[in-house]
């Protein structure tokens, strides 16, 4: 059993019956019961040591009321931002959501208006369509272009969407969620400049910011210049960093006081304004005290992406894989075997018992991919593999 300073990560936690989306809804979802669920992004990790004692505490005291973020939380937000990311946040410029995506609704909502567009870079997390289309806005987008697995933004094309004038958002996600993008600071600077020029708003995705492999590598959009600080509405928050998605909180920076109230006002209008007793101790002591869990973790997340890597490159060298800059998923390219994408998701599903993330949710340009969630046991990424092969070996012989 492997372990990075006491903290155990190989040792697998039956989470059947608990209720969790990506182990129970099995059937529901996919339509089988056995398959080895490798999909919904979060983790088969425990949540760090200091999370989990500091829900117990406060689970003791037995008062679950009304809660406000306090200085103590604050605190301990902006520190982690500062360490991690080199960002001095003010206070004020805090808005608390139960989630990235009602945030990315109430921006939707707030900002454009029915018959504006919207801008997405492709292929990307689903919800964004969902956001843009279920509000009447016309969606643009302009999709990543891909490079033998490198992806980077089409700044030309994008130009071409903003001079049409009806743009009035950009959604960004930063890192990027499926690929694996961590965006450079030239690269968001580009961006930037366009949005800028074209008063487009840039509402950024930055979820994923914390699971960088390379420390300090996450560049914030507001951190890019004065200019897009008063244009960005920043979502960040630590469900996914310390895998506690289901206590729904997040962070919504916005630099610009006439934005965030506005936000603000969205927020109390949809009847969200109420946040979570247990999201808020849980997010204070993760921030404060999760720090090495974190190290650790993405180093034993790295190391299952690196067998992934190898095994695939000896075993099945026609499914393309490029390790990606941050996140613990595999965008893993199918294309080459040259199997109609619907005939590829059965076969993975019902021959090979993997259930894998769809590449095309995430777009047309998804077509082909899959998406493999890694943050789980070895021992479950080594089943995973030996299915997939047993799977291209019955392919090669037919």
């Amino acid at each position: 059993m492997s372990k990075n300073n006491n903290h155990t990560f190989d040792e697998p936690i039956n989470r059947l019956s608990t209720g969790s989306e990506k182990w129970d809804a099995l059937e529901e979802i996919f339509g089988v019961a056995d398959a080895l669920p490798m999909w919904v992004a979060d983790m088969d990790f425990a949540a760090p040591p200091s999370v989990i004692q500091a829900l117990k505490t406060r689970m003791e005291h037995g008062i679950f009321g009304y809660t406000v973020r306090t200085d103590a939380y604050h605190a301990a937000l902006s520190g982690w931002m500062e360490r991690r990311h080199n960002w001095s946040i003010n206070d004020e410029w805090v808005v608390f959501t139960p989630g990235i995506v009602p945030a990315l609704s109430i921006a939707v909502q707030r900002f454009t208006q029915p018959g504006d567009a919207v801008v997405i870079q492709t292929p990307v997390y689903a919800p964004f369509y969902d956001v843009v289309r279920g509000q009447g806005r016309e969606l643009m987008t302009n999709p990543l272009v891909e490079n033998d697995g490198h992806y980077s933004m089409d700044l030309e094309h994008l130009e071409s969407c903003l001079k049409t004038g009806r743009v009035k958002m950009l959604i960004l996600c930063s890192p990027h969620n499926p690929v694996g993008r961590v965006w450079t600071h030239e690269e968001l600077q580009n961006l930037a400049a366009l949005c800028v020029q074209y008063n487009v708003i840039i509402v950024s995705d930055e979820i994923h910011a914390d699971l960088v492999h390379q420390r300090g590598a996450h560049n914030p959009l507001a951190l890019i210049s004065e200019a897009v600080a008063e244009l960005s509405i920043i979502c960040t928050a630590p469900s996914k960093t310390f895998n506690i998605p289901g206590l729904c909180t997040s962070n919504i920076i916005i630099p610009n006081a006439k934005l965030r109230e506005s936000f603000m006002q969205g927020v109390k209008t949809m009847g969200l304004a109420n946040i979570s007793t247990l999201g808020a101790v849980a997010s204070e002591a993760a921030y404060n005290g999760a720090e090495e869990w974190l190290d650790d973790c993405l180093a034993y997340i790295r190391g299952n992406m690196e067998y992934v890597q190898e095994y695939v490159a000896e075993h099945m060298p026609q499914i393309g894989i490029r390790l990606p800059e941050a996140t613990y998923l595999l965008w893993m390219d199918f294309r080459k075997l040259n199997i109609p994408h619907a005939q590829l998701c059965t076969m993975l599903l019902k021959e090979a018992g993997l259930a894998f993330n769809d590449g095309s949710i995430f777009g047309a340009e998804g077509t082909g991919f899959m998406r493999m969630n890694v943050a789980c046991p070895r021992s479950t990424v080594e089943e995973a593999m030996r299915r997939l092969s047993v799977l291209m070996g019955r392919l090669s012989t037919k």
